[in-house]
């Protein structure tokens, strides 16, 4: 799915919407980080069998992303 495909099928409920945002500007993510962060709370979503983006999905994504940063920063 390229990211317009995203935009156009994962619709963002509002406490989800406000919940990358904070993600983004306190871990200090790109636009490219957040297009990884979306795709895997959409696989997170798939795997749970919701069709909707939770915000319990979207905060693991983002665990996982920040987990992530900090295991390549060493």
């Amino acid at each position: 799915m390229n990211s317009r495909q995203l935009r156009r099928r994962c619709i963002l409920d509002a406490d989800s919407r406000t919940l990358l945002q904070t993600a983004m500007e306190e871990l200090g993510l790109s636009a490219r980080d957040h297009g990884r962060t979306f795709r895997v709370a959409r696989t997170i979503a798939d795997l749970d069998g919701s069709d909707a983006i939770r915000a319990s999905h979207l905060q693991e994504a983002i665990n996982y992303r920040s987990l992530d940063r900090r295991l390549w920063a060493r």
